[in-house]
């Protein structure tokens, strides 16, 4: 991959607010935001019962190595006030660092790629958008290739 991409995500509250101002602490944080995908309406994954959410994927450049780049992304997310109570549950805010280059990280922290790209719609969707042609670092797969075989069948939509 030839790029930082972060992926973020609301479902409750103004949810394409939420996701601009994400955008701007990452901007005061030390990320430019070279590129962004169009924001996309996805049904919720992993808990039903709860609000559909809004999806965008940025690419950033940033001098950040990726430890710093995810106390960011978690500093972010508590001034905005993300309280996390259940795992995939309802959220004001998640950030998430998807890929950052060619990079394969591991940490008890952080694991990059991402681990679950290639099973969630609502991730590639807006990744293939901006990367589709880019491989995956460990399968190989261009983001359309695990577009089209992903086992995620929920529905995402562009938020008008």
């Amino acid at each position: 991959m030839n790029g930082i991409f972060l992926l973020l995500g609301s479902n409750l509250g103004n949810r394409l607010s939420n996701l601009r101002l994400a955008a701007n602490l990452l901007q005061g944080g030390g990320c430019e935001i070279v590129e962004s995908s169009k924001v996309y309406e996805t049904e919720p994954w992993g808990i039903s019962e709860q609000p559909a959410f809004l999806n965008q994927v940025l690419k950033v450049e940033t001098s950040l190595l990726p430890e710093e780049l995810l106390t960011l992304l978690l500093a972010s997310e508590e001034e905005m006030g993300r309280i996390r109570h259940v795992k995939w549950g309802e959220r004001l805010i998640d950030m998430d660092i998807l890929y950052y280059n060619d990079l394969i990280y591991k940490s008890e922290s952080l694991v990059v790629p991402h681990p679950e790209i290639a099973n969630r719609r609502f991730t590639l969707v807006p990744l293939a958008e901006l990367a589709g042609a880019q491989a995956h670092p460990f399968s190989g797969l261009t983001q359309e290739q695990m577009l089209n075989v992903c086992p995620d069948k929920l529905r995402v939509w562009p938020h008008l």
